[in-house]
């Protein structure tokens, strides 16, 4: 690649993520990525063979995702989300620290049977209609707001399947998601518990000791619940018992879906198979219970992750066909190849850092690239690999700009009227996040010592 090429594939992709950042007036993150991409393939930075090895390692990925979304829209038409917010309402017994802790769970398991940016974009809307219904006020809401967010994002570490560029950089790696889950989920969990009691500490102070009597206020009813048709009711059971009932068995099947995501990629079946499938079974359910059409879910779905995803790559392919990743790997390969506490806290930083700077999904990518294109062992490797899941998905939330969910959260917060300056995040963040990271990464080489 000549010097100009080289020069405008930079300058390209700087004035992509400028605009994905940026996103004015509610511009889709899809469009400047794509058009970001689309001017790489124009001047040359990638090629047709680029575009047929992206579109190997990013279709999969892509369809998982969507397939999951899918599942939660058609959880949101049964009432499920609605029904976990009268549950922890329910549950917090007027105590602001025990629904603290209760909202973080949540996020947590959203998360892990969702994915990130789904968790921020279901949880976030609903907890605001939650605080409204018991009557707390803006500034009382913000630890809540907070520290689900950030649990939220930083819980898609534990597990591949929950966030899309971990699913692209696993298969590029070439690990599966049952070895992958094996090997970091015992690590990122207490790193997530790290992490949330960090922010219990720093947030407790404004966290309210106290909520508004639940008697006080009626719980969140829903009267247009289509599992209250009183015509499809039986006789003897109460509509609350049926809604109880439906609930626990939409509950049941997203677990067993989740369960054979890991049964698929140990057994050798791309798991994209069996999340399509899982998706196509509950909108069948829906139609059965609720006679709704599965075009809405069309609709809904939010297609532009194929679009981001794909285009997002042919920017990277631009970057490492410029030098970018060559450049990386002749400084990074002493330390990777030394020993493995080096490749950890080496690679932990490095995505920690880029993925502040430009957001994780790039900075995963370029460092995902730059280790398969190095001369490692299989444990230094995947080792490293590991680290960057962790620098991207945990280390990427000191800025708001590190992810895509984190700047999907400060949107919903701006459209609701919820004031929160940069500053305030920061300085939450920073004393939390950090330890954290490196906490997790000193976890994560003393538990991968176990295997290699």
């Amino acid at each position: 690649m000549d010097l100009f090429t080289a020069l405008a594939t930079v300058f390209t992709f700087l004035a992509a993520m400028a605009f994905i950042l940026w996103r004015p007036n509610g511009l889709n993150e899809a469009v400047p990525a794509l058009i970001g991409g689309l001017l790489m393939f124009a001047i040359g930075s990638v090629n047709l063979s680029d575009l047929a090895d992206i579109a190997e390692h990013v279709s999969g990925a892509a369809i998982t995702i969507i397939a999951t979304m899918v599942m939660a829209i058609a959880l949101q038409s049964f009432g499920f989300f609605h029904w976990i917010t009268d549950k922890l309402q329910s549950y917090a017994k007027g105590s602001g620290i025990r629904l603290f802790w209760l909202i973080n769970f949540l996020c947590f398991l959203m998360t892990l049977f969702f994915n990130n940016d789904g968790s921020i974009l279901i949880t976030t809307p609903i907890l605001i209609l939650l605080f409204k219904k018991i009557g707390l006020k803006k500034h009382e809401q913000i630890p809540y707001l907070i520290s689900g967010a950030i649990i939220a994002t930083a819980s898609s570490a534990p597990i591949g399947v929950s966030n899309v560029v971990n699913l692209i950089a696993l298969q590029m790696i070439g690990l599966d998601l049952y070895a992958q889950t094996e090997m970091m989920l015992i690590p990122c969990l207490a790193g997530l518990i790290f992490l949330a009691l960090l922010l219990y500490a720093v947030l407790y102070k404004r966290i309210p000791k106290t909520l508004p009597d639940p008697h006080a206020k009626s719980p969140l009813h829903y009267r247009a619940h289509p599992l209250r048709d009183r015509h499809h009711e039986p006789k003897k059971m109460p509509p609350e018992q049926k809604r109880q009932r439906m609930m626990i068995s939409v509950l049941l099947f997203v677990l067993v879906l989740r369960i054979g995501l890991f049964a698929a990629s140990f057994w050798g079946i791309p798991i994209w198979i069996v999340a399509a499938t899982g998706s196509a079974a509950i909108l069948t359910w829906r139609y059965l219970v609720l006679k709704k059409s599965p075009l809405d879910v069309l609709k809904k779905t939010p297609w532009h992750i194929f679009v981001f995803a794909f285009s997002m790559y042919m920017m990277i392919y631009g970057l490492h066909h410029a030098g970018l990743t060559r450049l990386l790997a002749t400084g990074l390969q002493p330390l990777l190849s030394e020993n493995m506490m080096h490749s950890t806290i080496a690679m932990g930083a490095l995505v920690t850092v880029l993925s502040n700077l430009f957001n994780n999904h790039p900075a995963l990518m370029v460092s995902t690239l730059t280790i398969t294109h190095m001369d490692l062992q299989p444990a230094h490797l995947q080792t490293a690999y590991m680290a960057s899941i962790i620098g991207s998905d945990i280390g990427s939330l000191i800025l708001p700009i590190g992810t895509l969910a984190t700047l999907i959260w400060l949107h919903i917060l701006k459209i609701n009227h919820i004031k929160f300056h940069w500053r305030e995040y920061i300085r939450i963040t920073f004393v939390t996040i950090l330890p954290t990271v490196l906490a997790t990464l000193f976890l994560l080489y003393g538990w991968l010592r176990l295997f290699y």
